[in-house]
């Protein structure tokens, strides 16, 4: 005779699938608190990621979910949004991005520092970054271009809307599969390979961990409590999943936190085309406010030597 299972066990078992009622209860939650917003065709992915969150609390409907959602002390909301957040990301993704800096964007700084028109030091906000490869791919780019004994100051700022990703990132080990992303001149000089019980995995030198910190930030905020302008601000394949008004509002918040000549980045799917005013392209998927001065010519990239990836 099969044994009778427990209440919660009982429980979880016995989830079903969304109702089209339930599910509008989360499409206007989740777009209310994060700003994306869910067609009728990602019924399918709700169910799988928030699925496993009914099992875990063992409760039987999304319904009774969305409520326990609602009346808890906000740990659960986060533990949702962690849920349906979708993090995929890689070093150098998008290279043209990168490219446009090392060959006119960092030259000019450097030619403006040189000449005293500018500080040696550079802000980048990192907004959406997952579980870390654009802020430390930013810092790689930065460091080699700029080395420690350049005297320049980098500081960059990673968020993400979900803790999950963003304890990944503080980390700063990834599977050493990994590293097929990553060119070799950056792998000698700033990634460790992992030896022992570390086999298979990489790790973020502390030349690069030094210059990022991470915080965890939701883009449909009101406001952005984040101080200060931003020489550069990444926001890329984050947008694309916010209804079109939460997009326009996030992005001019964070252009706002962009500095007078500073750059915003976002995704080769995107555009601010239509989204919001002032602001002209100044390279692939690469914007400036309006008024500001034209790219300089393009200039070769330094060379730095690196040390062995261990």
């Amino acid at each position: 005779m099969r044994r009778r299972r427990g209440g919660v066990e009982a429980a979880a078992a016995s989830v079903r699938s969304i109702t089209d009622r339930e599910f509008g209860l989360f499409q206007a939650l989740i777009h209310r608190e994060a700003g994306i917003h869910l067609a009728p065709a990602k019924k399918a992915l709700v169910v799988g990621r928030l699925g496993k969150r009914l099992r875990a609390l063992g409760l039987p409907t999304f319904e009774a979910y969305y409520q326990r959602v609602l009346e808890g002390d906000g740990e659960e909301r986060v533990r949702m949004l962690d849920a349906i957040s979708t993090n995929e990301t890689h070093f150098f993704r998008e290279p043209r991005h990168f490219e446009f800096l090392e060959r006119e964007v960092l030259p000019r700084w450097a030619r403006e520092a040189e000449r005293g028109r500018r500080a040696r030091d550079i802000r980048v906000w990192s907004a959406g970054c997952s579980t870390g490869e654009e802020p430390y791919t930013i810092a790689m780019v930065l460091r080699r271009f700029f080395p420690a004994s350049s005297r320049w100051e980098v500081e960059i700022l990673a968020t993400d809307l979900s803790t999950r990703v963003l304890e990944t990132a503080r980390a700063a080990v990834w599977p050493i599969e990994k590293a097929r992303e990553i060119g070799p001149e950056y792998l000698r000089a700033f990634m460790l390979q992992g030896t022992r019980s570390h086999q298979g995995l990489m790790k973020a030198g502390p030349e690069i961990r030094s210059l990022v910190r991470f915080e965890r930030l939701n883009l449909n905020a009101d406001a952005y409590p984040v101080p200060g302008g931003f020489d550069l601000v990444f926001c890329r394949n984050v947008l694309i999943y916010f209804s079109r008004e939460a997009k326009s509002q996030a992005v001019a918040r964070l252009l706002g936190h962009l500095s007078p000549d500073g750059y915003f980045f976002v995704g080769h799917a995107e555009t601010l085309s239509g989204i919001v005013e002032g602001v002209r392209t100044v390279g692939p998927n690469a914007y400036a406010r309006s008024g500001t001065p034209e790219r300089a010519p393009r200039a070769p990239s330094p060379t730095v030597s690196g040390r062995s990836l261990r």
